[in-house]
């Protein structure tokens, strides 16, 4: 099978995989108006949710949250510099560790973090029927592509 026959042949799946991806760049705009709306540039706020959902027992150091959004530790140096400045983090330093710094929401950071995840979830609720279809669509996808 030549690669516009495998194309044609993968229609089905890429036009799901396509409608997935459109559904997934929705939500990210609307996060990112909203959280343009409530002040904050949208890595503040994915920054601000990292330190807050962290699990129980975490130490929410710079490196972790470089890892959970995936950026570099100097970026994410300057995204905890700014924040802090705008007052929505503090930064401790490691009790037993001096050269750490440990990351806490402030209560001002807090209280725009509570008002956009309701606004989130109520978006993600709204958006859950045509992603769990996508999704469903491309689990029963899954048997067919491994054989390939």
């Amino acid at each position: 099978m030549n690669a516009i026959e495998q194309l044609d042949s993968d229609l089905p799946l890429l036009r799901t995989l396509a409608d997935f991806r459109h559904e997934l760049r929705r939500f990210l705009h609307f996060s990112e108006a909203a959280a343009a709306g409530a002040g904050l540039q949208p890595q503040q706020h994915q920054l601000l949710l990292q330190v807050a959902g962290a699990p129980d027992g975490a130490e929410v150091t710079i490196s972790y949250a470089a890892e959970r959004l995936s950026l570099k530790h100097n970026s994410t140096v300057e995204l905890v510099d700014r924040s802090e400045r705008e007052g929505l983090l503090s930064r401790t330093v490691d009790g037993v560790d001096k050269r750490r710094a440990l990351l806490r929401v402030t209560r001002k950071g807090a209280r725009i973090l509570s008002q956009l995840s309701v606004v989130h979830a109520r978006e993600l609720n709204e958006m859950a029927p045509r992603l769990v279809k996508t999704l469903r669509q491309i689990r029963s996808s899954a048997p067919r592509m491994e054989a390939q």
